[in-house]
């Protein structure tokens, strides 16, 4: 029997499906995956700036770089990949079935295609957090303060930023005005507790697994998909190459996911 086939008839009798998407789904968009060998910015591994370290020592410096992702993910548009999970997710929910999106990206591309309530597990670009009230708020602004205008230039050539702290972006709350930071979780912090008990809920309730565009060596996401194939549940990777976890699972689909996520999801 052809394997797609086999995977789209589970699909059809699965009422509970579980989504699991990764940097490889955007990469197609043209976001840059920051792991690798173009996970640079200007002459920063992009990696050691997404720290609570690195936005203590020089918040400016951290924020051109959040500055410049998030112009980059603003440019950015769904692709064919996303617009078939979103595509998916509303018929879905038609039938009375439920598709859960779980996430690692911060691109909100899943949300611009038309899904809904997609579980952020690292946050989003779009979003702030106050460091002093702790207050979450959406931010679409580009720039998002003015002193940010023109600013996060990848050009390795651009070495200094010294935006005062006093004009980076602030809590806009009269009784606070704290200093912003990126609402996203960064190498060194906990995942939200809460969002990740809605991840933990699909994983144990799911019938049918999809893993779009993951390395699979980003915990705990990685091990999310194991645990519901030791379940007996089948699970589908949909990849450019395997990873660490193909071995665990029933289908692996090489290629492209504009390609075989699309064939895999189109009605």
């Amino acid at each position: 029997m052809n394997i797609m086939k086999s995977f789209r008839e589970i699909l059809q009798s699965s009422r509970n499906v579980l989504i699991l998407t990764g940097s490889g789904i955007s990469a197609e968009s043209g976001i840059p995956t920051f792991r690798g060998a173009g996970g640079f910015w200007r002459k920063y591994q992009a990696q050691s700036l997404a720290t609570p370290e690195a936005f203590a020592a020089n918040p400016s410096l951290v924020w051109e770089f959040y500055e410049y992702r998030r112009n980059v993910a603003n440019e950015a548009k769904p692709n064919k990949a996303h617009e078939a999970i979103a595509n998916f997710q509303n018929r879905a929910l038609k039938e009375g079935k439920n598709v859960t999106i779980v996430t690692q990206n911060i691109d909100e591309l899943h949300q611009r295609a038309g899904a809904k309530d997609v579980v952020e597990l690292h946050g989003s670009l779009f979003k702030t957090r106050c460091t002093v009230c702790h207050e979450v708020a959406v931010n679409t602004n580009i720039p998002i303060c003015p002193a940010l205008k023109g600013k996060g230039s990848p050009d390795p050539n651009v070495m200094s930023s010294d935006i005062a702290k006093d004009d980076l972006p602030r809590c806009q709350k009269e009784s606070c005005k704290g200093l912003l930071r990126p609402h996203i979780v960064w190498f060194g912090e906990s995942l939200n507790e809460h969002i990740l008990q809605q991840a933990y809920d699909a994983v144990e309730t799911c019938d049918a697994c999809l893993v779009i565009g993951t390395s699979s060596v980003v915990y705990p996401a990685a091990m999310f998909a194991p645990q519901v194939a030791e379940r007996g549940v089948p699970v589908a990777e949909f990849n450019l190459e395997t990873t660490p976890a193909t071995r665990h699972f029933k289908y692996h689909f090489e290629g492209p996911c504009t390609i075989t996520v699309v064939e895999a999801l189109e009605p």
